[in-house]
């Protein structure tokens, strides 16, 4: 079943700003000038309000047609009326190198075009402040309006007639018109020939860094799409990588399940680096890498499980009063109180995403044994904590228990010094880690299963199946063919899944029955199948989920198992990660299906 149109949506960006865009050209979410900043457009959470957007109406608009240029981020879309007029809005965020280093301003561009006949247009700019508050102040100048409010002001730069715009009056569209949206200063140069050279730079980096990728045969476009995705996702001034984009996405319609994933959880750091290593993005992977260390270095006493994109700043929760929500299924949550959880699984994660560091040959800093000193009070934590009951991988806000995703995690991360201390000759110290490493493992495996439901549970002495348990021969806790292993896959597949699609868990929780099945617990099913050696399951498994993609390829974090709708925040680092890391796993060689296809 074929997604819904409700998270339809483009992402643009240039790893500084980034902003969304619905199939008609609307861009409905920009927050500015950063990631996690004030959102100018908040159309996606007004509800049924009519605030928070810039989009081009086509007087007579019979139909669209939208999608990425090929390997970019810069979206097109045509719009054509009922006597077949038409205009193609390009969308993009300019990023480039110029003068030797990426420029990558907080800007959007926008580029109206007529294609045919004579189309009668409407630009219309509505953004908001504080959280959509849409009482903004306008001034406007000889090429310019300026929009300030709430302590945001934005600087609307065009070559279309101004008036036009300030008064949503409609008129023909007789040659190309040129809009930048960005900060507050004057825009220097002759707008249309700096639009499209911005336009043809912007293309060229994206084909070029897209050519430097590393990509299995099959589903080249979806990892390619996926890969683009997640170099969108990282905030390249610091390293980190956002979660999502949005806030405030409900998991299911209804639920209450909004939270703001607009952050840096340090759990994702593992599965992020991975897939960034498999493809080659190892800029985009040392960068994040880097964002990491730089909060071991400077974390006193527990780490937090979720970052800020610059660390320091406070992730306090509250609720926007002036946005209904996505659909008007609020609350808007800004702000993350998962920051003040013990979530255990962090050190393991921290360690595991450092480990390329020093096997990467690629990598022009190799770990070395400063790098080691640094990760091994992050495996006297997880050891310290990994037996003692947190809230564990998926965030419980009302319990806590010795969770079996924890407890494996901080295992592999003092497995993980074991192997580094050996690749650095240094044996008193792999003997160390490796003592303490079988330690926890023998445990971990005895208190995790479960004999009346021939399982490995979520937490210790527990009875609820866990997706989770999955990872358990991924981080290398168990074999695949394992028999306590192959028996929670089929408790697993008789409990948690809904046709191809797998839950996290089936048990209540803190806001009753989950509804929606979680899209990266699928990839682990199809990971856990082909290492199992069950390799067409995989495989039907993995070709079904890209059918939720929507149609420029994105996924979101949720998918509702009856409808086939996408819920949760977007577009969401774990399930592009997954899609990646499963793609390439799966894939035939390149050597049986390319060279000697054409021998």
């Amino acid at each position: 079943m074929k997604a819904d149109a409700g998270l339809d949506l483009a992402l643009i960006g240039n790893a500084r700003t980034a902003a969304l865009v619905d199939p008609h050209g609307r861009i409905v979410w920009w927050c500015f000038p950063r990631f996690d900043s004030d959102p100018v457009f908040s159309r996606l959470l007004a509800g049924d309000q009519e605030k928070g957007f810039t989009d081009v109406v086509l007087d007579g608009f019979a139909e669209s047609h939208s999608d990425y240029a090929r390997n970019t981020a810069v979206v097109e879309t045509t719009l054509t009326d009922a006597q077949g007029a038409s205009v193609r809005i390009t969308d993009f965020a300019p990023r480039f190198v110029n003068y030797g280093r990426n420029f990558r301003p907080p800007q959007l561009f926008r580029i109206i075009e007529p294609l045919s006949g004579l189309p009668r247009i409407t630009i219309r700019f509505r953004p908001t402040c504080n959280y959509g508050d849409p009482d903004m102040d306008r001034a406007m100048g000889s090429s310019h309006i300026r929009y300030s409010g709430g302590g945001t002001t934005i600087r609307l730069t065009t070559d279309a007639p101004l008036s036009y715009i300030d008064r949503e009056a409609s008129f023909v569209l007789t040659r190309p018109v040129h809009l930048v949206f960005g900060a507050d200063t004057p825009f220097e140069g002759e707008l249309a020939t700096t639009a499209r050279e911005f336009r043809d730079r912007t293309c060229g980096y994206w084909m070029e860094w897209v050519r430097r990728l590393g990509l299995s045969f099959d589903w080249q476009e979806a990892i390619i799409r996926a890969a683009i995705t997640l170099k969108l996702s990282s905030f390249e001034e610091t390293g980190a990588v956002i979660a999502a984009h949005t806030t405030s996405i409900p998991e299911a319609p209804g639920s209450g399940r909004n939270w703001d994933y607009r952050f840096c959880w340090l759990r994702d750091a593992y599965f992020v680096v991975r897939a960034l290593n498999s493809i080659g993005a190892s800029q985009t992977m040392e960068d994040f890498i880097s964002y990491i260390l730089s909060i071991v270095t400077e974390a006193s006493g527990e780490m937090r499980p979720v970052y800020s994109i610059v660390a320091a700043d406070p992730l306090k929760e509250w609720i926007a009063p002036d946005l209904k929500g996505f659909n008007g299924d609020g609350p808007v949550r800004v702000g993350n109180e998962a920051g003040m959880q013990s979530q255990h699984d962090t050190y393991g994660s921290v360690i595991l995403a450092s480990t390329p560091m020093f096997f990467d040959r690629r990598l022009p800093r190799m770990g070395d044994a400063s790098l080691f000193r640094r990760l091994e009070p992050l495996g006297e934590k997880a050891y310290e904590l990994a037996l003692q009951p947190d809230a564990g991988i998926w965030e419980y806000r009302g319990r806590i228990n010795v969770h079996t995703h924890s407890a494996a995690m901080c295992w592999a991360g003092c497995h993980r010094l074991e192997a580094i201390a050996n690749h650095l000759g240094f044996a008193e110290r792999a003997a160390y880690w490796g003592e303490r490493s079988q330690r926890l493992q023998k445990t971990l495996l005895e208190r995790a299963w479960n004999d009346k439901r021939k399982a490995f549970t979520g937490s210790f002495g527990g009875n609820d199946l866990d997706a989770s348990t999955l990872l358990l021969p991924i981080l290398g806790a168990v074999e695949p063919d394992d028999a306590k292993f192959v028996s929670t896959v089929g408790a697993i597949e008789r409990e948690l899944t809904c046709g191809m699609h797998v839950m996290r868990y089936a048990n209540a929780d803190d806001f009753g029955l989950p509804e929606v099945a979680f899209l990266i617990c699928r990839f682990w099913l199809i990971d856990a199948y082909w290492l199992m050696g069950r390799q067409q399951d995989a495989r039907d498994m993995f070709i079904d989920a890209l059918k939720y993609r929507n149609r420029y390829g994105l996924l979101s974090e949720d998918v509702h198992p009856q409808t086939g709708s996408l819920w949760g925040n977007f577009p969401q680092t774990y399930s592009m990660a997954g899609l990646i890391l499963s793609a390439i796993r799966l894939s035939r060689s390149w050597e049986d299906r390319y060279w000697r296809a054409s021998s």
